[in-house]
């Protein structure tokens, strides 16, 4: 027994399918005892039988428990809707049709404004296709929503006293650890240079630092390693997506040293940035494990920023001594003082959202309304719809394409007349995955399992000859099973698991041996080729087409925002230009960010071999992130600019630009190469030329008639390692392509 709890529990770590399969054996087979031995209504038995699975099974809303039961009672409502809408339908063919392309592509297509929508999607469509596929008279409503209400009234029972669901979020601890090993590291090496103590070679330092890339690394395995996404698409769910990849980004400016040169005349004001950063992600952390409705970290942000603008004003106010290459040397500590401060910023504003998203009314949650005072990238509903009405969009496309398999499974059975309609509708819902080719093996694994599961039912239907107390015996096991299979077996497993509790499901309400199960085998085979067929005319490259195009528009969209972001960077320091700031193309950018986050998610929730291995898959995935936070470090550098232009600086211009546009080009041709199977482009060099002549352009703007720095011309030697940043963040990149392609 023990052993056999081991294998569960490394398949199922959290027990949320044993949960959710334990609940279902208690309550179902009460409430089918109920409606059909006390109650005596076949038609209530039936859909408090169905009812159970889609309430229980094909649901786990997360949060508090007044949370859980909120969200399950409005489902039951919802439910309520859906099986009054089916009904009516249902009486001809042409509205239930058209009723189930409408219904099914709201349903689907409105999780991209409410995760609480978007979690129970499977669940609605269940309470939906139930009614539109068994017509009926509007005389038989009544016995239908008895059934439904009665499993809904115990699935509400079961969220508080029948096991209840822990509120434990794998992914946070491990964000929270980092961040506070990080925020350690940053502190100790400010302590080491502040005390002119060497950071190289330095024993206890280095141990901090391996301790947090251990940390790093495990917070990746949780986030990126497993079959799914531990973070859910909840607010706080796509903030902690947000926070993962800002992790990254931080350890890896954490990982170039500063002060190789040794100390410099500015380095007080640089550890006074990093030390105020250091306390505002030691904060965060705290923040993160521990929060408190209404917290923020409004303090210590803005000790920051006052540290960031008292740093610039220090270098911009230094002599420059010696010649311009060690002055531009000299910059490369505040420099990374300065990545790391915007890194830490951004991570401070994602866990704010996260916290203060968790103290959200639930109606709130349920419309899709962000937490009050903070403005996000898709702050409205409207605008995460506009940011999927495109063609390529991952949500979009599963929209139309569930909503038209539906609804031709619904034609297929009303015209052919199979004896349950039902079953061909499920078996398209059930099968239905990304592209052509799993859809196929969905489906042969679907009629496999149904064979196997319709042998080992006839056989169990064979042995109990009838007997009742046996087969009541045998249905709550059986209930378990199916629950499980999916999850700790497979998919085959879970088909065979759903097979036999149907047919003992139907043997005890309604005894006919073993043609049920013939029956079911039949209408699943329908479904399966509707399914198959659906997914060959909508999508037939899959999900790997789709994350690769997807990423394709993320590089180029978020490389034309770096350069523009360049443009207003040297826009601002030239006399005769007009210097707006890039927000359309900010716009764009974070659209397109948003779309390849939900094409990422359908490449994971894909079954099948993965010709992406999902740590390529990932890592891409972070490199557009982190190549937009490159663009927003270098348009809220300029934007501080007092817009005072003294000179020509045409030359430094251009030697920016220069190296800044073959930067976005090759990210735009990296995503051609993965969306459209164009070449891989060539890894860009280091040009060490440029940056001489980049020197030898500022040279002369670095310093003021008094030798002291100009803060234009320090600006463009920090707008210049933006660029070099970008430049080096492509090599990672090159290096997942070329292993890809």
């Amino acid at each position: 027994m023990s052993s056999i709890l081991r294998w569960i529990r490394e398949r199922d770590p959290e027990l949320n399918t044993v949960r959710k399969g334990a609940r279902a054996a208690v309550i179902m087979p009460a409430a089918f005892a109920f409606s059909d031995l006390v109650v005596g209504n076949p038609v209530m038995s039936m859909y408090a039988s169905f009812g159970s699975f889609a309430l229980l099974l094909m649901v786990d809303f997360s949060g508090s428990t007044r949370d859980r039961l909120t969200a399950q009672f409005w489902l039951v409502l919802a439910g309520t809707v859906l099986i009054t809408v089916g009904t009516l339908a249902s009486h001809a063919v042409v509205t239930a049709v058209l009723a189930t392309v409408a219904v099914t592509f709201l349903i689907l297509f409105s999780g991209v404004v409410s995760s609480v929508l978007a979690g129970a999607s499977t669940a609605l469509l269940v309470s939906y296709v139930l009614p539109v596929t068994i017509p009926a008279p509007l005389s038989a409503l009544d016995d239908r929503l008895y059934g439904w209400w009665l499993v809904g009234a115990a699935s509400m029972a079961a969220i508080v006293f029948l096991w209840p669901a822990p509120t434990r979020d794998p992914l946070r601890p491990k964000i929270a650890c980092a961040l506070r090993l990080l925020a350690e590291r940053v502190k100790v090496e400010v302590a080491c240079v502040s005390g002119g103590l060497p950071l190289n070679r330095n024993p206890p330092l280095r141990a901090l630092a391996e301790e947090g890339d251990e940390a790093v690394r495990a917070m990746k395995s949780t986030f990126w390693d497993t079959p799914y996404r531990p973070a859910g698409l909840t607010t706080t769910g796509r903030a902690e997506v947000r926070l993962a990849g800002q992790v990254v980004w931080l350890h890896s400016v954490l990982e170039r040293e500063p002060f190789e040169s040794g100390p410099g005349p500015i380095d007080p004001a640089v550890c006074a940035v990093e030390a105020a950063a250091a306390e505002v992600l030691e904060r965060a952390a705290a923040l993160l494990e521990s929060a408190g409705p209404g917290e923020r970290l409004d303090h210590e942000t803005r000790r920051l920023m006052e540290a960031r603008k008292a740093m610039e004003d220090e270098v911009t106010g230094a002599r420059v001594t010696g010649d311009a290459t060690a002055f531009v040397a000299s910059l490369e500590p505040s420099f990374r003082a300065q990545e790391i401060s915007f890194a830490i910023s951004a991570i401070a504003a994602n866990v704010e959202i996260a916290v203060a998203a968790e103290a959200r009314s639930w109606r709130d949650r349920f419309l899709g309304k962000q937490p009050a005072g903070f403005s996000t990238r898709l702050s409205s509903a409207r605008a995460r719809v506009s940011a999927h009405a495109e063609r390529h969009s991952v949500w979009l496309r599963n929209s139309i394409r569930g909503a038209v398999a539906l609804s031709i499974s619904v034609l297929v059975a009303t015209v052919i007349g199979v004896e349950h309609s039902f079953w061909v509708v499920l078996g398209t819902l059930v099968v239905l995955r990304s592209n052509a080719v799993t859809t196929g093996q969905s489906a042969l694994r679907a009629l496999a399992g149904t064979a196997i599961g319709f042998a080992i039912g006839a056989f169990l239907l064979w042995a109990v000859q009838g007997h009742m107390v046996f087969l009541w015996i045998l249905l709550p096991i059986t209930i378990l099973v199916a629950a499980l299979a999916p999850t700790v077996i497979s998919f085959l497993s879970g088909q065979a698991g759903f097979t036999v509790l149907l047919l003992i499901l139907f043997e005890i309400a309604a005894p006919t041996g073993w043609r049920t199960g013939l029956i079911r085998l039949e209408d699943i085979a329908v479904g399966c080729t509707v399914s198959l067929l659906a997914g060959a005319l909508f999508w037939p490259r899959g999900a790997r087409a789709a994350l690769g195009r997807s990423l394709d528009e993320a590089f180029a969209d978020n490389a034309r925002y770096f350069r523009d972001a360049v443009d207003f960077c040297v826009t601002r320091c030239d006399v005769a230009a007009v210097s707006p700031s890039p927000t359309n193309a900010r716009t764009q950018a974070l659209a397109a960010v948003q779309r390849l986050d939900d094409a990422f998610r359908g490449y994971l929730a894909e079954r099948g071999t993965k010709r992406m291995p999902l740590s390529d898959a990932s890592s891409l995935v972070a490199s557009v992130t982190v190549l937009q936070y490159s663009a927003e470090a270098i348009v809220d550098l300029w934007s501080r600019d007092d817009g005072v232009v003294d000179r020509d600086r045409s030359a430094a211009q251009m030697e920016i630009v220069t190296a800044a546009d073959p930067v976005a080009t090759w990210f735009e041709r990296a995503g051609q190469a993965l969306g459209r199977e164009a070449p891989v482009p060539g890894r860009l060099p280091y040009d060490q030329a440029a940056e001489a002549r980049l020197i030898a352009a500022v040279s002369r703007d670095l310093s003021d008639d008094d030798g002291r720095a100009t803060a234009t011309g320090v600006r463009i030697v920090w707008t210049a390692h933006h660029v070099d940043a970008a430049r080096r963040l492509a090599d990672g990149v090159a290096e997942v392509v070329e292993q890809i392609r």
